[in-house]
């Protein structure tokens, strides 16, 4: 067995991270947390406790269920936790850089979940190893535990300060110690970061990138942590510090376009209605007669609904997806010709033979999936296939925790709009624009990174970074 590559044609996921506060199953409940996060990372998964006086740790890789056993999560001691799961965006692809990352100086125990990405991690690395430190992974999180080992002396909160200070980039992140939960977020706020509380008539609180881990472990929404705010949660409450601040708010938008889950409400919003949204909209920007709407499911489902009822076409389920599929399967001999594409997914010949199509997708990042997809519709006879993309080209990298591959290896980056629809095979090609997309989301276009649209990047990369900044490949 063999795995499944993933698929090259869509954004990879990023990490989640989830944290909880005072309560006896601390373990358990960080768990369903990693496991409503899921869709965030499914290449490792950690939890680490405290019960106040020592840690327990466990982390592998695979997904949540396959990590963690009942008797693995009873060996989890404590009240406080912090749990990840990955999608290695630095850092090699194995059990050492799985988190959280967890490390003792001078008696005092710290472990770190980190989602987002460093973009000065190279410098920072140098300058820490040349005077002593010695890294365990090849991760820009551990920076993270070496930099506050460094100013332990000035006491926990100058030392987090300190910390902050000197790193650049994503970093939405979760500390614990014997006895603190601490949540930070960069002065920029890439990622999501949102605080909750237990409904168990104590002060148990909850950490978590996405609401939708609050839902499954029934917490109340308290309030997202603030871009810049380093949130301490210990025996005395809630205190929080803060950064200097940003020039600007540079909310990730591809959270809206994808990677959420439709459930969570992420800056403010919630994202089953912004992609619907965006739907709506491209049916106002760009009006096509055809015989029914179609997603390709799951990615385009959400805007394919608005899309829909904006225009007034009916929306179908014109291509099946096969939920059966996991992340290993025999590889096909090279004769069987898009295999990968049709275990997961398969054209209803017999509706969809002769008919007029409107494909709504979410992204196309390489187009080497979305030429197979759409070939697969012309073999079943569709007479016309057109597709609308509810995001702007994206042009760009990214260097804030998500994957896109260099500028060259973007389909939008080297080819027109033109020469990408011949490309896939299509009649016509369509993408939203950056103002509607903005519009969709309900927020402020000054809030957010827009850079794998625009080329406008808030924070600026060191020279020499690249994603895999250390030289190793995921």
């Amino acid at each position: 067995m063999l795995h499944c590559k993933m698929n090259p044609d869509r954004p990879r996921e990023e990490c989640g991270v989830c944290g909880i506060f005072d309560h006896k199953d601390a373990a358990k409940l960080t768990y369903f947390g990693l496991y409503a996060l899921q869709h965030r990372g499914q290449e490792s998964a950690g939890i680490v406790t405290s019960d106040g006086d020592k840690i327990y740790q466990h982390r592998g890789m695979g997904l949540v269920p396959e990590v963690f056993s009942e008797e693995i999560l009873q060996s989890l001691i404590g009240n406080i936790s912090i749990g990840h799961v990955r999608y290695s965006t630095t850092g090699e692809s194995n059990v050492v850089n799985a988190q959280p990352f967890t490390a003792t100086h001078l008696g005092c125990t710290l472990s770190v979940a980190h989602n987002g990405n460093l973009v000065n991690i190279r410098a920072l690395r140098e300058e820490l190893e040349k005077d002593g430190s010695i890294f365990q992974s090849t991760m820009d999180s551990e920076v993270v535990i070496h930099l506050m080992a460094r100013h332990s002396h000035l006491g926990f909160d100058e030392a987090i300060l300190k910390t902050v200070s000197k790193i650049k980039g994503a970093y939405s992140m979760l500390l614990m110690t014997e006895k603190k939960l601490v949540a930070v977020r960069d002065p920029n706020g890439f990622r999501p970061l949102c605080l909750g509380k237990l409904n168990n008539g104590s002060g148990s609180y909850v950490v978590a990138s996405e609401t939708c881990a609050l839902d499954l472990i029934e917490a109340a929404y308290i309030r997202d942590i603030e871009p810049g705010e380093i949130l301490i949660i210990d025996e005395n409450g809630l205190n929080s510090l803060y950064m200097e601040k940003a020039e600007r708010q540079s909310c990730c938008i591809f959270e809206h376009v994808y990677f959420a889950r439709p459930d969570s409400d992420i800056f403010g919003f919630n994202v089953y209605q912004s992609r619907k949204r965006m739907g709506e909209i491209l049916a106002r920007e760009c009006k096509i007669d055809a015989d029914f709407v179609m997603p390709f499911p799951d990615s385009g489902n959400y805007a394919a609904i608005g899309y829909s009822q904006a225009s007034g076409i009916p929306l179908e389920m014109g291509v099946i997806r096969n939920h059966y599929v996991g992340r290993t399967f025999i590889q096909p001999t090279q004769s069987m010709r898009d295999f990968s594409v049709r275990v997961k997914l398969n054209p209803i010949r017999s509706f969809l033979e002769g008919k007029r199509v409107i494909i709504i997708e979410d992204s196309i990042i390489r187009g080497t999936t979305g030429r197979s997809r759409v070939r697969s519709l012309r073999d079943v006879g569709v007479k016309e296939v057109h597709m609308m993309i509810s995001c702007p080209p994206t042009r760009n990298p990214c260097y804030y925790g998500i994957d896109f591959p260099s500028g060259g290896e973007l389909i939008a980056n080297a080819k027109t709009i033109d020469e990408i629809r011949d490309h896939l095979g299509l009649d016509s090609l369509h993408y939203l624009s950056i103002e509607g997309l903005v519009e969709a989301t309900g927020i402020s276009a000054d809030n957010f990174c827009l850079a794998c649209f625009n080329g406008d990047y808030p924070v600026a990369p060191d020279k020499d970074f690249h994603k895999l900044a250390l030289g190793s490949k995921c």
